[in-house]
């Protein structure tokens, strides 16, 4: 299931990329369109003066050209394939990549979310009253780890206290760990993004020095070429890494909410069961 909302995470993020890079390519060809319309109809409105014997069609006031707009996905765009495609590649590669695996965590977390009080609460209502199987159906019936652990427990409510507490940690340490899987393939990709841009800067560099030993002489064109490379390859690795770390911390503070609540839920339980053992 996890591998299926992953597949499904990165389609639709593959999906989203290219659909952004064809709306840029068609917002350009109908900004194109519309300035040579309006070129044309300036030009038509200009008026032919013979006295003068002046053409005032080939020479156009240069205040009434109009400006061509750039958008912000032509600009992204632009400056992708100026930073080297090959290095850039690697960037969006690796913030595609940890996107998907965070959209995976985050579905996967929000439906482990549980109203716990009013599950402990239908729980120690029907405990209190014997109903264990009933107990038991509720947990079965209820997703997410809070459920299980409870579930666990009451499998062995006929057992000790002692191995009901033991049984309750052990499967709660394996439910935590469910809750972190694929959290290290997202600080890696965290890690990675600004390290490939570093990685683009230090062969910007690289071909920048080529250029000045090939043409024996410093100076800021030739130089710029590979400056250009290694600062916008930095850019894009510390703004994919920064996206991800957002997405990061907001998965831990969701698995820190589950895990508090998978312990006061276990606590609960013990008490709960604690009350029904003496009632006995």
């Amino acid at each position: 299931m996890n591998n299926l909302i992953a597949k499904i995470a990165i389609i639709t993020l593959l999906a989203f990329i290219q659909s952004t890079f064809v709306m840029a390519q068609d917002g350009d060809t109908v900004t194109r369109a519309g300035t040579a319309a309006a070129t044309d109809s300036a030009a038509a409105a200009v008026p032919m003066t013979d006295s003068l014997d002046i053409d005032l069609t080939e020479e156009p006031d240069s205040a009434m050209t109009p400006v061509e707009t750039v958008g912000f996905h032509k600009m992204l765009k632009t400056k992708y394939i100026e930073g080297s495609a090959g290095f850039m590649s690697f960037v969006a590669l690796a913030l595609v990549l940890g996107l998907a695996f965070c959209i995976e965590r985050i579905i996967y977390l929000t439906l482990s979310e549980i109203n716990a009080k009013k599950l402990m609460a239908d729980l120690e209502t029907r405990i209190m009253q014997g109903d264990i199987e009933g107990a038991k159906t509720v947990c079965r019936d209820t997703r997410g780890p809070v459920a299980s652990i409870c579930y666990q427990g009451l499998t062995r409510i006929d057992e000790s206290m002692e191995d009901i507490e033991r049984s309750i940690t052990s499967y709660g340490t394996v439910q935590s760990a469910n809750l972190e899987k694929g959290c290290s393939w997202i600080t890696l990709f965290i890690a990675m993004a600004p390290s490939l841009g570093f990685l683009g800067t230090v062969i910007g560099m690289v071909m920048a020095f080529e250029q000045i030993q090939l043409a024996g002489d410093i100076s800021p064109a030739i130089v710029a070429a590979g400056m250009k490379v290694a600062l916008i390859t930095t850019i894009f690795g510390l703004i994919a890494a920064l996206i991800l770390q957002v997405f990061y911390n907001y998965i831990l503070s969701k698995i820190e909410h589950i895990t508090s609540q998978m312990e006061e839920s276990a606590i609960t339980l013990l008490d709960i069961i604690m009350k029904y053992k003496m009632t006995r």
